[in-house]
């Protein structure tokens, strides 16, 4: 009996099946994480970038995207 749990205990070891699994996990927090440190840091630099972008593209003072009506 103890042999045999032995046995069985040895091939849990070895058996790698959920590794990859475990892995892609372990990557992708990775990954998630340096998404959220560049959010953080970057975060108000972006926010006034694309504000200005959004500012600029408001005050053309141009009637490109005026609807004339003309329409049906």
């Amino acid at each position: 009996m103890l042999a045999k749990l032995l046995k069985l205990s040895n091939l849990y070891v070895k058996n790698e099946k959920g590794a990859t699994a475990i892995e892609y996990g372990l990557i992708a927090a990775g990954i998630s994480l340096a998404i959220v440190a560049a959010v953080y840091a970057f975060g108000d630099d972006l926010n006034a970038l694309f504000g200005g972008l959004g500012d600029s593209l408001t005050n053309t003072g141009g009637d490109a995207g005026a609807d004339t009506g003309g329409g049906t």
